[in-house]
C-alpha cells in the first residue's frame, strides 16, 4: 500500500511539475500583456455588409468631428485572427493616430483562416470555394467613402502578416481604389507561388519587415512557423519584393538608402521614386521579428524579437500622408 501511495505522490508531483514547466514556457514564449486602451474621441462600431452573397463583418473607428474629405485607412489582421485582434496587436496605434491627424479606420474581418492573397498556398477557401476578398474590400471601401464622406482618392490599406500579404494583393489588383498600401511582415510570393494578375497600373507601396522574422523569412524562402504551422509557400526576399513593385510602377531611378538608429534599433529605409505621386519604400527593422514594431504592445517571443521602436504605425501614416491624390 505504501508503495502505491508513494508512486501516486511522485506521479502527482511529476504531473504538477510538468504543468508548471508548460505554464512557464507558455508565459515566456506565447503570453503577451494586453495594452492599455487609450482614451479616444470617437466611436468604435461593428458593422456588416453583403459581398458575393456572404455576410462580411468589420469594425470602424471614426474620430469625433471628422471633417468631410478625410482619408480612410483599412487595417487587416493576420491568419486566424479578427478585427479586434489587430487592434490589440497594434496597441491601438492607428486609432491614436486617427485622433491626432483626422482620418477614419476600418478593420475588416477575413471570412476564412487566411486572407485570399496572391499566394497559391493558404487556407482561404470555404466549402471548396475561393473567398473573394478583393471584392469584399472594394465594396467595403465604397460603402465607407459614401457613408462617412471620406476622400475616395485617399483610401489606404495596411496589414500585418496575412493582412500584409492581402495589402500587397490590393496594390497589384486594385491600385485605382487604394492610393497606397503598407505591408508589414509580408513579401511577394515567388513566381511558382504567385497567382495574381497586375491591373496594369501601380500605386505607392511600403514593405516593413524584420530581419529576424521566424515566419516570413527576410531573405526569402518558405513561410512557416517552426516548420509545422502557417505554411504558405515560398516568398521572395524583402529587397526583391520591393523591387517587384518598383518595376510594376515603372520606376527606373536608382533607389536611395538611409539608416537611422531609433531607441537603439537600426531602421534602414530604401526608397524608389518615380515622381511626387509614386514611390516604393522598404523599411528594414534590423533585429526585428514578426509584427508591427510600436511602443504600446510586446508581441509573443515565439514570433521573434519585439522591439518597441520605431513606431511602425506612425511611419506608415507618414508614408500615406505624403501620397498626393
Amino acid at each position: 500500500m505504501k508503495r502505491v501511495l508513494r508512486w501516486f505522490v511522485w506521479s502527482l508531483l511529476g504531473l504538477l511539475g510538468f504543468i508548471a514547466v508548460c505554464g512557464a514556457l507558455f508565459a515566456y514564449f506565447v503570453y503577451s500583456p494586453t495594452p492599455i486602451r487609450p482614451g479616444l474621441s470617437g466611436a468604435v462600431q461593428k458593422g456588416s455588409i453583403q459581398a458575393d452573397g456572404i455576410k462580411r463583418t468589420y469594425i470602424s473607428y471614426v474620430p469625433r468631428d471628422l471633417p468631410k474629405g478625410a482619408p480612410l485607412v483599412l487595417v487587416m489582421h493576420g491568419s486566424g485572427q479578427s478585427a479586434d485582434d489587430i487592434r490589440v496587436e497594434t496597441g491601438y496605434a492607428f486609432e491614436r493616430l486617427a485622433d491626432q491627424h483626422g482620418f477614419a479606420i476600418a478593420y475588416p474581418d477575413a471570412y476564412s483562416f487566411d486572407w485570399n492573397d496572391c499566394g497559391k498556398v493558404g487556407d482561404y477557401q470555404v466549402n471548396g470555394r475561393d473567398i473573394d476578398d478583393i471584392g469584399f474590400l472594394n465594396i467595403l471601401t465604397d460603402k465607407l467613402v459614401n457613408d462617412l464622406g471620406t476622400d475616395k482618392n485617399r483610401v489606404f490599406a495596411t496589414g500585418v502578416s496575412a493582412g500584409g500579404f492581402m495589402s500587397l494583393r490590393l496594390a497589384v489588383e486594385s491600385p485605382t481604389r487604394f492610393r497606397a498600401v503598407a505591408a508589414v511582415s509580408a513579401s511577394v510570393q515567388v513566381p511558382q507561388n504567385f497567382r495574381c494578375k497586375p491591373a496594369g497600373t501601380g500605386t505607392s507601396v511600403m514593405i516593413m519587415n524584420g530581419t529576424k522574422d521566424p515566419l516570413v523569412p527576410y531573405n526569402g524562402g518558405e513561410v512557416n512557423l517552426l516548420g509545422l504551422f502557417y505554411k504558405c509557400g515560398d516568398v521572395l526576399n524583402a529587397r526583391t519584393s520591393a523591387q517587384y513593385f518598383a518595376d510594376l510602377n515603372k520606376i527606373t531611378a536608382t533607389p536611395t538608402a538611409q539608416t537611422t538608429v531609433i531607441s537603439g534599433v537600426d531602421v534602414e529605409q530604401v526608397s524608389w521614386k518615380r515622381d511626387a505621386r509614386t514611390e516604393v519604400e522598404l523599411v528594414t527593422i534590423h533585429g526585428g521579428g514578426h509584427g508591427l514594431p510600436q511602443p504600446y504592445y510586446r508581441r509573443a517571443r515565439l514570433l521573434g524579437p519585439s522591439p518597441m521602436a520605431p513606431n511602425g504605425a506612425e511611419m506608415i501614416w507618414e508614408f500615406f500622408k505624403r501620397q498626393q491624390p
